[in-house]
């Protein structure tokens, strides 16, 4: 790939003002201005990800065509003292749902990105021959990487630092070679994890991504952006974040099966026999006769909530989260121990979304036992759930139906096995059951992602106790959005949202230092309502339907009083919307569409007309 010759124009604080694009079909690449405009009001991550697929991505288009472009999106904060600001965006039409798709990532990658003089890496084309993408100050080149494929993205990512130790790569692993429509993204076993868009890197016959930086993040205000790290990460090491400095993400399993809130064997029940096997303590217990449990940080985090399990027979150690321990265990049925920790070592090898492939497993395991799928596994069957991973990544037997997740794989099925398939919008349900928790129900229903924790805190209006009425609980699943877009532009970790008193106006503070524009808690708020409904209105385009926003009938309730209901959801997501200023069909009318300066991105279909 050829060099861009790179543009001699100011920077301003915390930006670089430009995306490198990248064709890998031509080998050619350009740096394409962004305005400071832009920048302003779509601040970067999530946000910027959204203003660059709706710049240069198709909703109606094929999510796996060479010209559907995949945007890697930084932030102003990246590479500032700023505690947890080592994050990154990963932005496509997502293949498993064909709606918009962010998933964000962190670690030494997104530093070295930054320092690579941009903003973001649009990517298009499809390459000749398996390669690697290698982006540096100068522009971008591929490499070859025949020899990489097939294997774990770790190992993939272990033999290019020996040939190239200041850079940072992120990857693939075999299951996004091979198309599975929930594949990841990953590197330093981190992972952009939902949505499939290892699949989307995988259909342009990239291997991965190879940083380098050098270039520095220029600070409007270097005294005041440093005053505002030492406060914060100060404030991260207190009780807000304790229990992920301890314990980790882990310790919520316990939990939600107290609560009656754990999803197990596909949703048919609130809680399973045996949780205590997959308690942090036990784990930790089990992994004390191996060696010690390891914790680890991402660059430029003071929390360091991840906590690698050591595993006998030399085996690399896994790191544990509540996701996956749910998903590859009491969602399956599953409470030993060791197969549930080997299933997500696993899925980290291959490449695959821990979530959809358990709740994608524990559909196939409830399909069997009605004799919808005959032969195929039964829930508690560890051997069965560790071979079907393997099948799955390598689209193998039963592997090749599953691999495009539950939904499609209900659609083969035939109708008898659609009520099995636990999605939202197509994506699998993280491990919190709606009948419990039912705010954070109505989040999972009306999300643009589909069934997803991480584009909505709701659940958090349930553990402060849930609202009173439904207009109230429609509001806090719209506020709870709008915070979650803040956090995911600016980027920084959601791990830090009990550490803030008033977000908007302390994100403000951050990014008046280090750009020098005036933000305020008011604009920053509106950046992330931008966000919101840019979001929205893409997934309009693709092809969005208000019957989309919805839960699978199982969860809402076989008997009064036992989940929210239709008609009670109904309600919710008419308040919802009202209180993001949508219609009543949910979508975003023109006049709100003006006000939050989206008409250049979204014009009415009579403008775009003439």
């Amino acid at each position: 790939m050829t060099y861009a010759r790179a543009v001699n124009e100011p920077r301003h604080g915390g930006w670089h003002g430009s995306a490198l694009a990248a064709d890998v079909s031509s080998g050619t690449s350009e740096r394409v201005p962004i305005g400071r405009d832009v920048l302003r009001r779509f601040i970067g991550g999530a946000g910027l990800g959204a203003w660059l697929l709706a710049r240069h991505g198709d909703p109606a288009g094929d999510p796996l065509a060479p010209d559907a472009p995949f945007v890697v999106s930084l932030s102003p904060l990246v590479g500032t003292p700023l505690t947890t600001s080592a994050k990154f965006a990963v932005v496509a039409k997502s293949p498993l749902t064909h709606r918009f798709c962010d998933a964000l990532s962190s670690d030494r990658f997104a530093i070295e990105l930054k320092g690579a003089g941009i903003d973001a890496l649009v990517v298009r084309g499809r390459c000749a021959e398996w390669s690697v993408l290698v982006v540096e100050p100068g522009g971008a080149r591929l490499i070859p990487a025949g020899d990489l494929a097939g294997l774990p993205s770790a190992e993939a990512e272990r033999r290019l630092l020996a040939r190239f130790p200041q850079h940072r790569f992120f990857g693939i692993g075999p299951a996004g070679e091979n198309g599975v429509l929930f594949a990841t993204v990953s590197g330093d076993g981190r992972h952009a994890g939902r949505g499939g868009l290892g699949a989307v890197l995988g259909s342009k016959r990239l291997k991965g991504i190879l940083a380098r930086g050098g270039v520095p993040t220029p600070l409007a205000d270097a005294g005041a952006a440093l005053a505002l790290a030492k406060d914060l990460s100060a404030r991260s090491l207190g009780p807000a974040t304790a229990k992920y400095r301890e314990i980790g993400t882990v310790a919520n399993l316990l939990l939600m099966n107290r609560l009656g809130a754990l999803p197990a064997r596909n949703f048919s029940e609130r809680s399973i026999d045996g949780a205590e096997s997959l308690s942090a303590e036990s784990l930790r217990a089990a992994a004390a006769s191996v060696g010690p449990v390891v914790r680890k940080h991402c660059a430029s985090c003071t929390i360091g909530c991840e906590h690698v399990f050591p595993r006998a027979g030399g085996k690399d150690g896994v790191r544990m989260e509540y996701e996956g321990l749910f998903a590859l265990g009491p969602l399956c049925g599953i409470t030993d121990r060791e197969v549930v920790v080997d299933a997500a070592g696993l899925c980290d090898d291959l490449g695959l979304d821990v979530i959809s492939a358990g709740g994608t497993i524990a559909f196939a395991m409830e399909c069997a036992q009605h004799g919808l799928l005959p032969g195929g596994p039964r829930f508690g069957d560890g051997a069965a759930l560790l071979a079907l991973l393997r099948d799955i990544a390598d689209r193998r037997g039963v592997g090749a139906l599953l691999a495009d997740g539950s939904r499609r794989a209900a659609e083969r099925l035939g109708p008898a096995a659609e009520p099995f398939a636990m999605h939202v919008k197509g994506l699998e349900l993280p491990g919190y059951d709606p009948r419990a928790l039912r705010t954070m129900g109505l989040g999972l229903a009306v999300s643009h992602r589909g069934a997803d924790h991480n584009r909505s805190g709701a659940y958090e209006a349930d553990f402060a106790g849930s609202p009173e009425g439904d207009d109230a609980a429609g509001a806090a699943a719209a506020a709870s959005e709008v915070r979650s877009a803040i956090l995911d532009s600016l980027i920084l970790c959601k791990f830090l949202r009990g550490v803030f008193t008033d977000l908007p106006a302390e994100g403000a503070a951050m990014l008046a230092a280090v750009t020098g524009e005036p933000f305020t808690a008011a604009s920053l708020r509106e950046a992330g309502e931008r966000t919101v409904a840019a979001r929205k209105l893409w997934n309009d385009r693709a092809g969005w339907t208000p019957a989309e926003d919805t839960l699978p009938e199982r969860l809402l309730g076989r008997t009064p009083g036992e989940g929210l209901g239709r008609a009670s959801l109904d309600r919710r997501i008419a308040a919802y919307r009202r209180a993001h200023g949508w219609d009543e069909r949910g979508s975003v009318p023109a006049p709100r569409v003006a006000a939050l300066q989206l008409d250049d991105l979204f014009p009415a279909p009579d403008e775009v007309a003439r």
